[in-house]
């Protein structure tokens, strides 16, 4: 286990350099020109200069890059003297539209982030798995047809079409819920999940019809294997068969997909945040899109592949317990 622990790490600290790499690259060398990119719109001629020199943009690229990923741990300074501007680590970058260190954006934001993509996922995970799995035991019945039209209907709907429709029924015309905003659960809990309840429910519903579906392909195609029959034939309970022996490697499939799914979530729900306004990573991101802020943009990135690459490692490790036919060798 340890060694195999060691590899996976090695493998992501790889991945990770190369991402950085990769995405520094696209940023600060095949732009044009990087210091207008960053400085926006409307920008002096003098500005544009200051963070040219501030950037080091007149080093070479290794060394910007050896820059960049020192920041990373050590944190950095921009510029000398009376323009000087440090950056604590982890320095992601320096917004200079906003005068502000990158990673303390993200981590005004990200709680927001986290709390829509953790109520999302719980959401998706009961709803569809449950769902997906009382089809496949009830397969051909009215519940199965109906349970999985019904999630081919709710994955095809798109999320700010969904997202418009609830609020227009639940805000303005039921007005049972309030318009969605970033309320701290210390404000009070019930004001919390209404708050977030109906970005909860537009996010999960697409990952909720898929895993339906994917939970009860895998749950049938596990009933029909031969190790079920021979647990049937030695007189387990319904039961314990199906908690035991079935619904275990069916979620196999199941935890890579939610790995990958969560992960990205993690690094903003861009549509979902930005339909409901709420202020987290997605919003921040797609603003900073408007807006031409290239640190920003690369910074969400590299934290968006962080949390996928990380979740990756996680899900391999989950395996094991999961299914017993999977084995770290």
């Amino acid at each position: 286990m340890a060694r195999y622990l060691a590899g996976r790490i090695a493998g992501l600290v790889l991945i990770l350099f190369m991402v950085c790499l990769f995405t520094y690259l696209i940023f600060f060398k095949l732009s044009p020109d990087p210091a207008v990119m960053i400085c926006g719109k409307t920008c002096t001629p003098e500005r544009i200069l200051q963070i040219r020199t501030l950037l080091g943009l007149d080093q070479p690229f290794f060394t910007q890059f050896w820059d960049f990923l020192s920041g990373l741990f050590a944190g950095r300074d921009y510029g000398s003297g009376a323009n000087l501007i440090h950056c604590p680590a982890p320095c992601l970058g320096y917004s200079f539209q906003t005068s502000q260190s990158v990673w303390e954006m993200i981590l005004d934001r990200l709680p927001v982030s986290a709390t829509v993509a953790v109520g999302a996922a719980v959401l998706w995970l009961v709803i569809g798995i449950g769902a997906g799995l009382l089809s496949a035991v009830r397969e051909g019945t009215w519940w199965d047809r109906t349970t999985m039209g019904l999630a081919l209907g709710g994955a095809s709907i798109p999320n700010y079409v969904l997202a418009l429709a609830l609020q227009y029924v639940l805000v303005v015309k039921l007005q049972i819920l309030p318009f969605p905003s970033a309320v701290a659960f210390s404000d009070g809990p019930l004001l919390w999940l209404q708050s977030y309840l109906m970005p909860w429910i537009v996010l999960a519903t697409g990952y909720a019809c898929l895993y339906a579906r994917l939970t009860r392909a895998n749950v049938i195609d596990t009933l029909a294997e031969n190790f079920m029959r021979t647990a049937r034939s030695k007189g387990l309970a319904p039961v314990l068969t199906m908690r035991r022996h079935a619904l275990r490697p069916a979620l196999t499939p199941i935890t890579t997909i939610f790995g990958m799914d969560f992960a990205a979530l993690l690094g903003g729900a861009l549509i979902t945040e930005t339909v409901f306004g709420l202020n987290g990573v997605g919003k921040m991101a797609a603003d900073s899109i408007a807006k031409n802020d290239q640190p920003v943009i690369m910074a969400v990135t590299l934290l968006a592949a962080f949390f996928v690459v990380v979740g990756n490692v996680v899900v391999d490790l989950v395996y094991t317990g999961l299914d017993p036919r999977v084995r770290i060798r």
